[in-house]
């Protein structure tokens, strides 16, 4: 809760100091794969999903920009041994800084860094774990960021981008815990923005 509350408020703190600056929001907006590791755990196996996904960018300076990704839940199939016993939703709300190198160019590739906080939900179980209650626990990490912005006329742009977000979630089961399950997926997102 408290890193919660530490994260909230310092995006709060930097979405303020920004409202100011006197250069380009980036309104991003399309779809994200979210694909786990696919050793991340000896008996639970997160598998990929696929969702809305959305991102908000202001331009700090010609070259960077801090920019608040965000998404509609994902929901994964959990697997032991390829077969399904269960499913969790999770947001993964990240904050990063992004370095444009040709800001003023028709293809612009940027690189970022930042930090994630993802949050589970809607723990469900079926098969061999029906009756069983699965939980999920709250991951704090880091994440690291490729993309470009291929801008076209009137502000409208292209945007590609593939993230890696460190995400290890405490996993119980009837609150027998199983460990953490290493998730450390690779998010893959291509969207339609516009600057503004």
């Amino acid at each position: 809760m408290k890193l919660t509350k530490t994260l909230l408020a310092s995006s709060l703190l930097l979405a303020s100091g920004l409202a100011t600056a006197e250069t380009d929001w980036i309104v991003r907006a399309g779809f994200s794969v979210v694909a786990p590791d696919s050793n991340n755990h000896p008996l639970v196996s997160v598998e990929d999903a696929t969702s809305l996904s959305f991102t908000l960018g202001k331009m700090m300076t010609q070259n960077i920009e801090l920019e608040v990704l965000a998404a509609w839940p994902f929901e994964h199939d959990i697997t032991i041994g390829g077969t399904k016993v269960g499913s969790a939703k999770h947001l993964p709300p990240t904050v990063s800084l992004n370095y444009h190198f040709m800001p003023e160019a028709t293809f612009d590739p940027y690189v970022g860094v930042g930090i994630n906080y993802t949050f589970f939900w809607d723990e469900s179980t079926r098969g061999a774990l029906d009756g069983t209650r699965l939980s999920l626990g709250d991951s704090f990490g880091f994440a690291l960021q490729a993309g470009a912005d291929f801008n076209l006329s009137n502000n409208w742009l292209i945007n590609a981008s593939v993230r890696y977000i460190d995400i290890s979630t405490k996993a119980t089961l009837d609150g027998v815990s199983l460990g953490n399950v290493n998730i450390d997926p690779i998010v893959y997102s291509l969207n339609f923005g516009k600057r503004f």
